[in-house]
């Protein structure tokens, strides 16, 4: 995709990357598009062309919600079906910024253009910032050629976006892909019922890490409070507390309720295989459904994607062990 017919949207949303020092620290602000004007005009090499959407107010990303994940989903829609770009760069803060290229992996399904989320761990201004390699390098790999999906580009590196974690907090090099197995069955064609066109709603989700003594009273608290999903983090292969009765019951009214109960694994290269040990048998035969080797960012959004469209316990758990986007399945 040359620079001559790339029609770029460029999405800021806030964060690190466009905040100005406040009163106690530093806060979102508005006006960056002013700010790229200014700094593109320094550059030598040639950006494609591109127009500015801003949404308000600019948020720090660790207040992002499933609302501003539709929100942007229907932004990005926007400008690809009705304002004819065929690619989007979208300005975000790195707090949550792999929870919303996940959410925005599955939401987006089917778009059939590129969106390359970066951001910035220090402010554009600051004297050396990442802010502006981020920003003119996602967009340079867009003009070169990116496939389409969502994307996550930082520090030099285009990472996929339903795969991608933040690793440090205080480090350029801060996001990456860890190699978790993958080798899950693909979805195949997809309904319009999971694609970008599908109506979704916020949703009760809620996430719970196994640990030594995790109690059912716990659980019982979380379903009560009407989660309609459960990602469960468990321990290695897929094993938890299997002989703590009490939680075991839990888990089974949870999943009669209608409560989806997804498991990931706690390792961070790890992956669920519940045949391996009886302790993950027995969490698969309380209603338990296999994330494979997704992140929590990507069983996240997927849970997300699946229940906010309207689908029903036994169709999310159909399609949550299938790969939509490369999520669970691939290199």
């Amino acid at each position: 995709m040359s620079s001559s017919n790339t029609r770029l949207l460029v999405l800021y949303t806030g964060g690190t990357i466009g905040m100005q020092q406040g009163p106690s620290g530093l806060l979102p602000a508005s006006g960056f598009e002013e700010r790229l004007r200014t700094r593109q005009a320094l550059e030598t090499e040639a950006l494609p062309d591109w127009h500015f959407r801003e949404l308000s107010p600019p948020l720090d990303s660790a207040d992002m919600t499933q609302a501003n994940w539709l929100e942007m989903a229907a932004a990005v829609r926007q400008g690809v079906v009705d304002g004819g770009c065929n690619a989007v760069v979208l300005l975000h803060g790195t707090d949550t910024l792999a929870y919303s290229a996940a959410a925005l992996s599955f939401l987006l399904l089917g778009l059939g253009v590129p969106v390359v989320l970066t951001g910035a761990m220090l402010p554009a201004g600051v004297e050396g910032s990442d802010a502006w390699p981020n920003l003119f390098g996602a967009m340079r790999v867009v003009q070169r050629g990116v496939p389409a999906g969502v994307h996550l580009y930082f520090n030099g590196a285009l990472l996929h976006g339903a795969r991608v974690t933040k690793l440090r907090s205080d480090a350029f090099d801060a996001f990456d892909c860890l190699p978790r197995p993958r080798n899950a069955a693909p979805a195949g064609p997809l309904p319009v019922s999971l694609d970008h066109r599908a109506v979704r709603r916020s949703v009760p989700l809620a996430v719970l890490p196994l640990h030594p003594g995790v109690r059912a009273e716990t659980l019982d608290a979380l379903v009560d409070s009407g989660i309609r999903g459960l990602l469960l983090e468990c321990y290695g292969s897929g094993t938890g507390p299997s002989g703590d009765a009490r939680l075991l019951d839990a888990l089974h009214r949870a999943h009669a309720r209608g409560v989806v109960l997804a498991a990931i694994s706690q390792c961070s290269a790890g992956h669920i295989d519940f045949e391996v040990y009886a302790t993950g048998s027995a969490l698969r035969d309380a209603g338990l459904v296999s994330g494979g080797g997704m992140t929590r960012e990507a069983a996240l959004g997927k849970l997300f994607a699946l229940l906010g469209a309207g689908l029903s316990q036994a169709e999310v758990e159909y399609w949550f062990v299938r790969d939509l986007c490369g999520e669970m399945a691939g290199p």
